[in-house]
């Protein structure tokens, strides 16, 4: 199964590359799956209902969340009848939406999506560790289902990276979101689960984490805010992590880093080139 893992997109500049891009991606890389983090989608904060609905007639088939996810409050309606829309799973019980899915691919894989928030410099939710072995252990890969997608968002590399190794072997992509920055270790762990620190987000990268760099340099060198954070409006990098997978174990057999467009040095999985 070939999959794609899109970091989150962040405000116009992001939206725009994804819409640039993942029609053509989906097409001539004969993808399985595309899962989307579209978090901070709606100007950098929250997604609408009406970008949810655009980034998946573009070809994503699941879009996940995270700190920002009810930043704009029109999601805790929509996100009830939507199930291709899925939040941080260890939010309190009673939570509108869900925190992992089951979907088909049009070949008829079955591919297991979801969505934990870290705990360390984050909300304190309920123990992401915890949340996720149950979903792991109530869907076994290469039995319930052909392939497993975990999105950790998280603030420490360290917290992410426990989470892959946590989930080694049990999940076909362990992949970190949140901190905005493409990491450099994509890697498929010892007992064959894809893993990298963070997919990095889809947006202007002459600019603060995605933001106009005025106001945060403000804030860091005066400790004054002069005013809100607004998402930079230059040419976008698109940033992802594509997964060739097994057909009987579910298990990764390829990774490679995706970097289309924009300033970052670009990257394609060559498997796929």
């Amino acid at each position: 199964m070939r999959l794609l893992f899109i970091g989150d997109i962040l405000g116009r500049a992001g939206r725009a590359v994804l819409l640039e891009y993942l029609p053509g991606l989906r097409r001539d890389w004969a993808l399985d799956f595309v899962v989307v983090n579209a978090e901070n989608a709606a100007g950098g904060f929250g997604v609408t209902e009406a970008i949810c609905q655009e980034f998946l007639d573009a070809g994503a088939d699941c879009l996940t969340l995270g700190n920002h996810a009810w930043d704009q409050k029109e999601a805790l309606v929509f996100i009830e009848r939507q199930s291709r829309l899925i939040r941080p799973l260890n939010y309190p019980p009673g939570t509108a939406g869900r925190g992992v899915n089951m979907f088909e691919t049009a070949s008829g894989g079955r591919v297991l999506v979801m969505n934990a928030m870290g705990r360390i410099f984050m909300d304190p939710l309920d123990d992401p560790f915890a949340a996720v072995d149950r979903e792991l252990s109530a869907c076994p890969l290469g039995e319930v289902c052909d392939a497993v997608v975990v999105d950790f968002h998280a603030e420490t590399t360290s917290e992410k990276m426990a989470m892959g190794h946590f989930c080694d072997g049990r999940a076909s992509l362990v992949v970190g979101t949140h901190t905005h920055i493409p990491t450099a270790d994509a890697q498929i762990l010892p007992g064959g689960t894809a893993y990298q620190t963070d997919a990095g987000m889809c947006g202007d990268y002459d600019s603060v984490i995605g933001m106009n760099k005025a106001e945060p340099l403000q804030r860091f060198t005066r400790r004054i805010p002069q005013g809100r954070f607004e998402p930079a409006m230059g040419p976008a990098t698109l940033c992802g992590v594509a997964v060739e997978t097994d057909d009987r174990t579910g298990l990764a057999t390829r990774i490679g880093p995706v970097r289309l467009g924009g300033r970052l040095a670009g990257a394609r999985p060559e498997f796929w080139v």
